[in-house]
């Protein structure tokens, strides 16, 4: 099974969406394996969007996520990472498709309320960065009945 960091970003928990996430991320099947709602500081930010250091809107995003909580997760199930990229959808939420989870609550590219890994390489640094080894709940099975 693959692996997928997700984080409901500052936005997404001051409007009450984290349930509503959290849900969508459920009944498409995928298994939340880890879970957290901390407060960013600034160095976990900057690790966190290390690939965009130097870019006009970096300092922007990291006083943006560093601007309240976040819920942090790690989600797993067949092809993680795709599926979410998926389900969220586009960067810019004035883009994104009606149905994902930018298309319905994200208006902008700066407040587009969640963060998913964008491949499967940077998966394990993402995570690494939010939870240690033992936080990951490992070996149970999801149960989509309880018939």
């Amino acid at each position: 099974m693959e692996r997928e960091f997700v984080m409901i970003k500052p936005d997404g928990v001051k409007r009450g969406l984290v349930g509503e996430i959290i849900s969508r991320i459920e009944r498409k099947g995928l298994k939340i394996v880890a879970m957290k709602m901390l407060k960013l500081d600034r160095e976990m930010a900057e690790r966190l969007y290390e690939e965009h250091k130097g870019k006009p809107f970096f300092d922007d995003l990291i006083s943006y996520v560093t601007s309240g909580p976040v819920v942090a997760m790690v989600v797993e199930g067949p092809n993680a990472v795709e599926v979410m990229r998926r389900m969220i959808g586009d960067t810019d939420g004035a883009k994104a498709a009606p149905g994902t989870i930018r298309g319905d609550f994200a208006l902008s590219k700066a407040r587009n309320v969640v963060h998913a890994t964008d491949s499967p390489e940077k998966v394990a640094r993402e995570m690494s960065i939010f939870f240690r080894d033992d936080e990951i709940v490992e070996g149970y099975e999801l149960c989509h009945s309880i018939y």
